[in-house]
């Protein structure tokens, strides 16, 4: 057995003993954060956190999935006040990300292998910590992408997309197309060449490694985005998805145009699936591609979300969704 794997094995164990005991200790009203111990399907540790239920019994786990560059501490107050609604919450950084560096030795970092590898990995870690509960998904912009890479995305339950779309550069309007295809065509390309990895100054947030720098260059210079790669069982894959999806897109995200949005649904073709496009004026302020994590939507939508969510740990069918009509 790998070393890195032996280690968050006997990790994993030392969570298990101790997380009935960290929770019992707890204070009513308070919240906690516990170090989750968490390996991607390959054996490559990622760096991972719980945020415990107020309260235990069944329902739903929540896993969020992050946005390309964007670590797993954006998501804490957000997570943070789902656990205060009785939903655990799980966030973790991708190989190459945040905590999860540096890479074991000989460890690809691919943005195919945040699919197949890292998620994968968490959903089945979220899985066996938490048998009882059912498994929604959370993806903000790449983690609501990646989700049919994961070949165990048939485990997961219910998935909210936040300002999730394809790539490809046409799909957005002119003129901004151009400047889309120039990034994808040459700037990403040509300044990971200079670095040996994608600058967090690009405007990426944090560095990302040469690999999924490249790939996703790659992805984005073709009409199938990420479909043109992995031949037909990756098609059947995203096809094959049959979890209830609650889609938010707003007017005012310039990284994902509405034709983006919805050429990445159209992958899910099997999913039932609610669309949200909303505008500054529905929410009462901006709210563009990271808006939506910030705390000032605790209270309009993140309290939609959460119900949306408890909704779907009791099973409840994907027409019996709390709060506003979908569309």
């Amino acid at each position: 057995m790998p070393k890195n794997r032996r280690h968050v094995d006997s990790q994993r164990a030392k969570f298990d003993d101790r997380t009935k005991a960290d929770l019992s200790r707890r204070m009513p009203g308070t919240q906690m954060t516990l170090p989750f111990p968490l390996q991607a399907s390959d054996g490559q540790p990622l760096a991972a956190t719980l945020y415990p239920a107020d309260q235990d019994g069944p329902g739903a786990v929540v896993l969020v999935s992050s946005a390309t560059g964007a670590t797993q501490r954006y998501y804490a107050r957000f997570a943070t006040f789902l656990a205060t609604r009785g939903l655990p919450t799980v966030t973790y950084d991708y190989r190459g990300i945040g905590d999860s560096r540096p890479l074991a030795p000989g460890v690809s970092a691919r943005m195919q292998d945040w699919g197949e590898r890292d998620l994968a990995g968490a959903i089945a870690g979220v899985r066996r910590a938490f048998p009882g509960r059912r498994l929604v998904l959370v993806g903000h912009s790449v983690g609501g992408q990646l989700v049919g890479l994961a070949p165990n995305c048939g485990e997961v339950d219910a998935v909210v997309l936040v300002a999730s779309q394809s790539g490809h550069w046409r799909l957005w309007p002119a003129p901004t197309r151009w400047g889309m295809a120039c990034l994808w065509y040459a700037l990403v390309p040509g300044i990971t060449a200079l670095f040996g990895r994608l600058p967090g100054w690009l405007g990426m947030g944090a560095d990302l490694p040469r690999g999924v720098a490249l790939e996703w260059a790659r992805w984005c210079r073709h009409r199938d985005y990420l479909l043109h790669e992995g031949g037909e069982a990756r098609r059947a894959a995203y096809s094959a998805l049959s979890a209830p999806i609650l889609a938010y897109s707003f007017s005012d995200d310039a990284y994902a145009p509405p034709a983006a949005v919805e050429a990445l649904l159209a992958t899910y073709r099997s999913a039932p699936r609610l669309r949200r496009h909303l505008t500054p004026q529905d929410v009462g302020r901006p709210i563009g591609h990271f808006g939506f994590f910030r705390e000032s939507f605790q209270e309009s939508l993140w309290e939609e979300v959460a119900e949306w969510l408890l909704a779907r740990g009791l099973g409840a069918p994907l027409a019996a969704t709390p709060g506003k009509a979908m569309g």
